[in-house]
């Protein structure tokens, strides 16, 4: 009896680590051969794990706003390269580079943002053709 409790809790341990480990997405949804370039106002910064985010109004060729959903880093990662959960706030006006989505809608994987103080963050950019946001070992 002790031995089936035992196997039914290291399965259910097994479920649960292949879970979280299934939670991390993959960058592939992001053709990071391409760079856009977006100019707009911050409509949201959001400081949360696994990746922040910034929601983004961009002007198009009509004059009208699109929203666009850029992912960053994670805020531990963030904050060693300079950012703060007060870096950005509703209504700044930025320059964004991203590597957008292979899909075509609005979002993409964030590379640098020019902020309103001319101060710009990023431009860490991988040699080896990984991921920008994926911190390597030193």
């Amino acid at each position: 009896m002790y031995w089936k409790a035992m196997l039914r809790g290291g399965a259910l341990a097994t479920v649960l680590v292949a879970a979280a480990a299934g939670a991390h997405h993959s960058f592939a949804m992001f053709d990071q051969t391409k760079t856009v370039t977006l100019k707009g106002s911050v409509v949201e910064f959001q400081w949360t794990n696994p990746h922040a985010w910034i929601e983004l109004d961009v002007p198009n060729a009509r004059g009208a706003r699109e929203r666009w959903g850029i992912e960053l880093n994670s805020p531990n990662n963030l904050t060693r390269q300079g950012w703060r959960r007060s870096t950005l706030k509703a209504g700044d006006a930025v320059t964004i580079t991203i590597n957008p989505l292979r899909n075509g809608k609005k979002g993409g994987l964030f590379n640098t943002i020019v902020l309103p103080n001319g101060k710009m963050l990023g431009g860490e950019r991988a040699v080896d053709g990984k991921a920008i946001n994926v911190p390597t070992a030193d």
